[in-house]
């Protein structure tokens, strides 16, 4: 019994060392890279360095990665929906109502709203994609980019609106204006409706 359990116990610290040595004397050959479709992926990984010459070697990306998120401010209507989908809200926006439309985006959606914030902070960001699928003009994307080296944290904080504070002034005063207006209009039209009624 003791014999069969030492046996046991040098048989697989055997083949673990065995492992280790042929990956220790193995490692002086190059590793190329290829894609993971190719057939040999994995056995190939077996031979060569452990680790890719980086970053002179680059792992070819697969097309459904999922890495850095960008925005097309342009083609955003400001929705909100995708900073309600993020389960870490990584996603800040901040709106103004436009007096009237102020375009349209690439797929023809009427924008009536002005993104006076529009900040993703990838540090806190878990790389689940769902803020891309609700997205109504997909105006946020996953790009293939994934080395972002920063030196302070709040460089991973991505900000893609374009107005100034300024801008984003005018625009809320002008809204209000445009609001006081129509309040005005609409309590003459009551008491003159009133005042035709006594």
């Amino acid at each position: 019994m003791i014999v069969n359990k030492t046996y046991n116990a040098l048989a697989t610290a055997w083949k673990g060392l065995a492992l280790t040595l042929r990956h220790l004397f193995g490692s002086t050959k190059k590793r190329e890279v290829a894609p993971i479709k190719s057939a040999n992926y994995f056995k190939e990984l077996e031979k060569g360095t452990n680790t890719i010459q980086y970053p002179k070697q680059e792992i070819p990306i697969p097309e459904v990665g999922r890495y850095q998120l960008d925005v097309e401010i342009d083609d955003c209507i400001v929705c909100d929906l995708c900073a309600k989908a993020c389960p870490v809200d990584c996603i800040r926006i901040e709106s103004i109502k436009a007096t009237e439309a102020i375009g349209q985006t690439s797929d023809g959606s009427t924008k009536r709203l002005y993104a006076a914030q529009f900040d993703i902070d990838m540090a806190k960001c878990m790389y689940c994609g769902l803020c891309t699928v609700v997205c109504p003009t997909e105006c946020i994307t996953m790009t293939n980019q994934y080395d972002r080296t920063v030196r302070h944290l709040d460089e991973l904080t991505y900000k893609f609106s374009v107005m100034t504070p300024d801008e984003i002034d005018e625009k809320k005063v002008a809204f209000e204006k445009q609001q006081a207006e129509k309040l005005a209009a609409k309590q003459a039209a009551l008491q003159a409706k009133q005042g035709g009624a006594s």
